[in-house]
């Protein structure tokens, strides 16, 4: 199992996340220490990168909106995400982009 993720039980996940806002584009970008990486393209405004950041991480895992949510971090580059409904495999598949 990757450091960046941890498993919470009945399909539950805690992320570690690393941002980079104000990216050309949003993509993953492999590992920053124990975190993954994310660019964003939202700029560190009035929390328009965290919205951008759900959004995108919902879009690559397939799911709802409203099954990923920030945990912590709200206004940091280091970030933790909770995803529901998902699996570790699912999760594997954004280290690459």
């Amino acid at each position: 199992m990757a450091d960046w993720f941890r498993d919470c039980g009945n399909g539950r996940f805690i992320l570690s996340l690393h941002i980079q806002p104000g990216a050309k584009k949003s993509e993953c970008a492999g590992l920053h220490g124990d975190a993954l990486k994310i660019r964003l393209a939202a700029p560190p405004v009035d929390g328009k990168a965290n919205t951008a950041l759900i959004a995108f991480i919902a879009e690559r895992l397939g799911l709802a909106k409203a099954k990923v949510s920030l945990k912590s971090g709200q206004t940091s580059r280091r970030k933790s995400i909770e995803v529901q409904d998902t699996a570790a495999a699912a999760l594997t598949t954004l280290e690459t982009d």
